[in-house]
This record gives C-alpha cells, sequence and structure tokens, in this order.
C-alpha cells in the first residue's frame, strides 16, 4: 500500500466520492442536512471571548476554561482538515396546553431520552466510515460537548445562518434541530457557505422573550436565559426573574415558537402521525414525592438528569408559586421539609405567592 506526503495509506477513494455516500450514510441515519466546512481559525472567537468576559456565560465556566480550544478545530482533532456540520431533528409539534400542575418542557427533550445517547452511535458509525475509507485517516464526532464553534461551522458548511436569537436557521428546516459534527485530518471538498441573513427587520424573537434576555440582537446573556437558569444554572433563580419564568420547568422554546421560519416544519408535523412523547409536559406536584434514588430509577437516562433532582424541584415549585394555584400546596409543603436548601426556599417562595394571590 502507498503512503502519502503524512505518512499514512493513501485512501481507497477519492474525497469527494465519499462525501457522496457519506451523505447518504448520514441522511440513512436520520440527519436532514450535511454539509462540509475546512477547518479554519474561528472569525467568531474574540467576540466569544468578549461575550465571556461579559459574564453572559454565567456559570459555564468550562467555556472560559477551554477557551483557548475554540479558535481552531484542530483544539479538539490536532491535524483537523474538515469539519462535516449535520443537523438531527427534534419535535416541532405545536406546544400543547398546560394544566394547572404541570410544567412545560423545551420540544428537544419531549422524547425522554437524551439526544446524546440517540446522536453518538451515530456519529461513532460516521467515524468508522471515514476510518475504513482513508486507512490511518483521523475523525472524531460531536455534539455539542466539545469547544469549538458549531453555529459558525455550520454556517461555513451552508447549513443556515445565525438568527437573532443567537440560534442557527435554515429557510426549509427552521431551528427545531441539533447540531453535530465529524472532525477529521481528510480534506474533504468544502460546500458553499451561507452568507446571507434572512431575518430581515424581524424582531419576533427579540420582543418574545420573557426575561430580556438579549441586549442585542444576536448576543444571548445566558444568565438571563429561562434555558439556562432551569438547566445549567445550578443554584437560587433571582426572585425578579422567577414570574418571568411562567409555566416553563424544563427549557424554553419561546425565541423558537415565534420564529417565521419555524411555520413552516410545524405545518410538516401536523401532516404527520404524533410520536410518542413522554416529556411534552410534566406532571409537577408528583415530583416532591420522590426521593434521590426513585428520581434517579426515572430519570436517570432523560435530559432532566442533567438537572438532577434539586434543579427539577427548584424549577417545579417557581412554576407551581407562578400557577397561583391552592391545589399545589400540599405538594410545596412536602417541599419545605426537603433535605436541600434550593428545593426549600422555592418551595416558600411559591407558596408565598400563592397565599397572596390564589387562582379563583
Amino acid at each position: 500500500m502507498r503512503l502519502s506526503e503524512r505518512g499514512k495509506p493513501e485512501s481507497v477513494t477519492s474525497p469527494a466520492d465519499f462525501m457522496a455516500t457519506f451523505r447518504n450514510q448520514a441522511s440513512e441515519l436520520g440527519f436532514i442536512a450535511v454539509g462540509v466546512a475546512p477547518a479554519i481559525e474561528s472569525s467568531g472567537f474574540s467576540q466569544l471571548a468578549r461575550w465571556i468576559e461579559a459574564g453572559y456565560a454565567g456559570e459555564m465556566d468550562y467555556m472560559a476554561n477551554r477557551l483557548d480550544a475554540y479558535k481552531h478545530p484542530s483544539g479538539v482533532l490536532e491535524g483537523c482538515r474538515s469539519v462535516i456540520a449535520m443537523a438531527y431533528p427534534y419535535d416541532a409539534a405545536p406546544t400543547p396546553p398546560v394544566a394547572s400542575g404541570a410544567g412545560r418542557v423545551a420540544r428537544y427533550a419531549w422524547q425522554g431520552v437524551d439526544y446524546h445517547d440517540v446522536i453518538h452511535p451515530k456519529l461513532k458509525r460516521l467515524v468508522k466510515s471515514i476510518r475504513e475509507s482513508f486507512p490511518g485517516a483521523a475523525a472524531r464526532g460531536v455534539v455539542d460537548t466539545a469547544p469549538i464553534m458549531e453555529r459558525e461551522i455550520a454556517q461555513l458548511a451552508g447549513l443556515g445562518w445565525q438568527g437573532k436569537n443567537t440560534l442557527l436557521l435554515n429557510k426549509q428546516l427552521g431551528s427545531y434541530f441539533f447540531l453535530a459534527c465529524v472532525l477529521t485530518d481528510v480534506d474533504f471538498p468544502a460546500d458553499t457557505p451561507h452568507e446571507s441573513s434572512h431575518c430581515g427587520t424581524c424582531t419576533a424573537c427579540l420582543d418574545a422573550c420573557p426575561t430580556d434576555a438579549f441586549p442585542q440582537a444576536g448576543v444571548l446573556d445566558a444568565t438571563r436565559c429561562i434555558s439556562y437558569l432551569t438547566i445549567e444554572n445550578r443554584n437560587e433563580i433571582a426572585e425578579d426573574l422567577r414570574e418571568s419564568i411562567g409555566d416553563w420547568a424544563f427549557g424554553c422554546d419561546v425565541c423558537q415558537e415565534v420564529c417565521p421560519w419555524n411555520r413552516k416544519p410545524m405545518r410538516q408535523y401536523e401532516r404527520e402521525s404524533a410520536p410518542n412523547q413522554p416529556l411534552d409536559a410534566l406532571e409537577l406536584r408528583a415530583l416532591f414525592s420522590l426521593d434521590e434514588a426513585e428520581f434517579r430509577r426515572r430519570y436517570r437516562k432523560t435530559p432532566l438528569w442533567r438537572t438532577r433532582r434539586r434543579g427539577v424541584l427548584r424549577n417545579a415549585a417557581l412554576v407551581l408559586g407562578n400557577q397561583r394555584d391552592p391545589a399545589s400546596l400540599p405538594a410545596l409543603r412536602i417541599g419545605l421539609t426537603d433535605e436541600d436548601a434550593l428545593v426549600r426556599d422555592a418551595s416558600q417562595w411559591a407558596i408565598d405567592q400563592i397565599q397572596r394571590n390564589p387562582l379563583s
């Protein structure tokens, strides 16, 4: 077998021919968009550094701790020359009505499974294909766990543009999808970048945000974002933001729900049969009767596990307080006896809300 200039066995197929096969395989695995970007230095790195310095990352210290790695994909895979960006869809159905005692859950979690557990095996298969077709090649699949600029890379790969709510938008697909990447030292032909934005003068996402989490278009203050507050934040939620959380018990979809580019995916969904959605709403009152062991048994393999029991009960108490239904008081009084001060504090706040202004 002949060796390349880098001392690795030559590939058995051309990179261009392989990508046609790769796209078909990715489609069979459920990915709805695939694009290739060159591994180049991030144009948005300095903006990321300023964003972190401004305090907008909140408690997400892992970003600052690995900041230098965001400069170039080689910070994740040494010798990286290409990044294959892919979109994997999640539910785009209209949010079901939430009854008193229940909380809203972000769409990405509705299936009740950790999306990392779903996507990673698919990435492993794609990585294996690269290694088999290009013996000696390096490749690594990642989905939001590595220090790379996924949305910038996806835009370079032609998958869409970054909207004013900072999410990647696609004319046909909207924004209800995960981004995943395969990094490799194989030099694949790059796709045409998506140069233009199609948000125009629309500010629907900025105007609808319940907590005013966007200091300006394209900039998110995570410390005010409901998704951050109810998932990533491990401490108390500031009192001035608690009412604005409304019914959101885990994550938030408001800025996506109002986006005009998400109307088409929703129409497509309505033509299909509804899938099983065990977490499209969360029964909150029953959570207070679960000890740590039972919570682990029920939710260990679901997205809720990231927030752990204390975070989920904190969120549940705040939502019940916002709903102001006296029927929630017995559950909240259980929360007052919880061993975790975070749960006790949120439960007391909720009880005070209900007793001051009960729902009639």
